[in-house]
């Protein structure tokens, strides 16, 4: 039986929640009622759905590139990273948030598992956007650089790992030792940072957040993708304007004409995946923001509750952006799966010849 039936007639929070799960909550949320039941069961059943395919998606990433050596090149290896970050944020946080809906949206595990559940969703979605500048830069390299870019080393890519997850744990273990607070959310089925708290120090670790893990990166994803589109663009109009000159229709052969549709489809999918990251965490910076700086009576649970459950979206649909639109890991996955209906540009080709000349040509961009 859910709390929610226990105290059907309860009017606000204070009254609504046994002790030890009020302690958890911050005073301001006390003064609001509980979301019916139907809410909580429509929250559990969305959690369980992004959980299921996210988790899935990524497992199904990290098989393909672990079973196929010639995937792992350290380019990828940024990807499998992401894969790993985008599976723990899931697979420690949404089946602990999916019984609490379902047990009225009361946190059922006490004190310690919510700092432990808040700690993993900050270690690793921190790793998730570190992972991104990182993604970022490599792709930036390769398509403006071109042939003069410096390859990317196994060497390089650990010393980048490395980064990733020192900056990770780094503001992840913070409110754990009086940096910042972790702290229930007023939905009242998950826990994340305090951002209730105005005290002086969480106030710095908020705003320290905001601008190490949203503004700094934003803004460097966002010049190495304009950068790209600039690139790409410029290439295709001089080749246009060259071909105009010598009275032809294009200077570009099957081949150069492919792997310029793969450059450019590069940059679209990189630009798709920044677009939906910052719609997954503009919302929740934002209320973080609002907590610790502004007028607090703006804020409920449930204005709390969807930036919350938007962040973890970028979950479930990085493994299809970065990986399942990569040639060559859809290459590997229908070889693995061929019944998982993946479908290849050669499929259809009249001639052997053009359709290995144009793999050729996407195993080297890519």
């Amino acid at each position: 039986m859910s709390y929610y039936t226990q105290a059907s007639s309860a009017i606000t929070m204070r009254e609504y929640l046994p002790p030890d799960v009020l302690e958890m909550l911050h005073p301001f949320w006390h003064k609001f009622p509980p979301q019916h039941q139907l809410f909580y069961n429509l929250m559990a059943l969305v959690y369980s759905i992004a959980g299921f395919f996210s988790v899935s998606g990524n497992l199904l990433v990290l098989w393909i590139f672990a079973k196929y050596a010639k995937l792992r090149s350290p380019s990828n290896i940024l990807v499998m990273n992401l894969a790993f970050c985008d599976l723990m944020t899931m697979a420690t946080m949404v089946p602990e948030c999916t019984i609490n809906f379902f047990m009225g949206g009361v946190w059922q595990f006490g004190d310690w598992a919510c700092q432990f559940h808040a700690f993993c969703g900050s270690i690793f979605g921190y790793g998730q956007i570190a992972t991104l500048i990182f993604i970022s830069y490599d792709r930036y390299n390769v398509v403006v650089n071109g042939v003069a870019a410096r390859p990317l080393s196994y060497g390089r890519v650990m010393l980048y790992l490395i980064f990733i997850w020192a900056f990770s744990s780094f503001w992840a273990i913070g409110p754990l030792v009086g940096y910042g607070s972790y702290a229930l959310d007023g939905i009242l089925a998950s826990c994340s940072y305090g951002f209730m708290d105005q005290s002086t120090t969480n106030k710095a670790y908020i705003l320290g957040c905001f601008f190490a893990a949203y503004v700094f990166p934003m803004m460097v994803i966002s010049v190495c993708y304009w950068h790209i589109v600039k690139a790409v663009i410029n290439h295709e109009r001089a080749m246009k304007e060259q071909a105009k000159k010598m009275n032809v229709a294009s200077l570009k052969s099957n081949a150069d004409a492919d792997k310029e549709s793969t450059e450019i489809k590069i940059a679209k999918v990189a630009l798709m995946n920044v677009t939906l990251w910052v719609f997954a965490w503009t919302p929740f910076a934002v209320i973080c923001l609002m907590g610790v700086l502004s007028d607090q009576s703006k804020l409920t649970p449930l204005v709390s509750a969807l930036p919350i459950l938007f962040a973890k979206t970028s979950c479930v649909y990085n493994p299809i952006i970065y990986s399942l639109s990569h040639p060559r890991f859809r290459q590997h996955l229908k070889k693995a799966l061929p019944w998982f209906c993946i479908t290849l540009p050669g499929d259809n080709a009249s001639t052997a010849s053009t359709t290995s000349e144009m793999t050729n040509v996407k195993q080297e961009v890519a």
